[in-house]
């Protein structure tokens, strides 16, 4: 059992989920008999490589303001439990993290993304999940890119026990096959130091390790990170008797900025949704002609995406 990545409140033990921890969450008081698992859907096959069609598509959103099908999820969960503290445990399909995966979802999480506040490891583990049905599953894209959860590989866990982390890794890698193609692991990482997300895009294939960081910097800032990242690679390699014919490389991509203090995780989600959607493996340093920069629309894009998934999946 993990500790809250990044949490800086006290934490009585009978609320402590396995594999749920949640940066930056308060507490909050669990239901009794509320807890609500929902069932994976029907596979969805989808064109690889084809952008993500807007959640909303036919509702006009102004930047900034709150949407139709927003507002509608908000109803539903005024109307609900969840505003007195109950709660919903989600099953995730395998294939998203390589294994069995539960996610807790209480009301903050939800508030996280009606009022556009920094995001929690639930809100960045449902919109992968979302990007897993609605683009990845039942295609060739699937052999393409990899998610690892961030409550498996954060600063905290790290600090804690680095040679689990390391050795977690390598279980994801061992799970995804030989990794003699070119893919992306994505990592979604949590930074501490109030909950910095940063993305980390590793290609075992080529050796090659994507850093995309919304602030500025690079991976220097967080040398545990990089250590234990680089380790894992080379026993995986070693595990599978592959010659490291080379170093490994970290790439700084010049990703596009945010110019605020809580829109990390939503450009982290970007980061993951675009890359995807373009099919790329080889991620430019100077990042993707199209998205060049993320204007507010482009996050109030993902948050409707996310609401309507959340609606159809009948999460609340």
């Amino acid at each position: 059992m993990r500790d809250a990545v990044g949490s800086f409140v006290g934490w009585p033990s009978d609320l402590i989920f396995p594999d749920a921890e949640t940066p930056t969450r308060p507490t909050h008081k669990v239901g009794k008999g509320i807890s609500r698992r929902i069932e994976s859907v029907a596979s969805q096959k989808e064109v690889p490589g084809r952008k993500l069609k807007s959640a909303a598509k036919d509702i006009p959103t102004t930047s900034g303001t709150k949407s139709q099908i927003m507002m509608r999820l908000e109803k539903m969960v005024d109307e609900s439990d969840i505003m007195h503290g109950a709660i919903r445990s989600i099953d995730f399909d395998e294939s998203v993290f390589g294994a069995a995966h539960f996610e807790i979802i209480a009301k903050e999480d939800m508030q996280q993304l009606f009022e556009h506040d920094e995001l929690g490891i639930a809100v960045i583990h449902t919109y992968i999940w979302y990007i897993y049905v609605t683009l990845m599953r039942g295609t060739e894209l699937c052999n393409r890119f990899n998610f690892i959860a961030a409550s498996r590989i954060n600063a905290t866990l790290i600090t804690k026990n680095p040679t689990s982390v390391k050795n977690d890794l390598v279980d994801r890698f061992m799970a995804a096959g030989d990794n003699t193609t070119p893919s992306l692991y994505f990592i979604p990482f949590n930074c501490g130091n109030g909950g910095h997300w940063v993305l980390v895009a590793m290609d075992l294939s080529r050796l090659i390790v994507y850093y995309l960081d919304s602030l500025s910097g690079d991976w220097s800032k967080y040398p545990s990170m990089k250590k234990t990242v680089d380790a894992a690679i080379i026993k995986f390699r070693s595990k599978k008797n592959y010659r490291n014919r080379k170093d490994i490389t970290w790439v700084r991509v010049q990703c596009p900025q945010q110019n605020n203090s809580v829109d990390c995780g939503f450009f982290v989600l970007r980061f993951m949704r675009d890359i995807i959607a373009l099919n790329r493996i080889d991620i430019p340093k100077m990042y993707f002609e199209e998205y060049k920069s993320y204007s507010r629309a482009h996050l109030d894009e993902m948050k409707d995406e996310l609401c309507q998934f959340i609606v159809d999946q009948r999460i609340i």
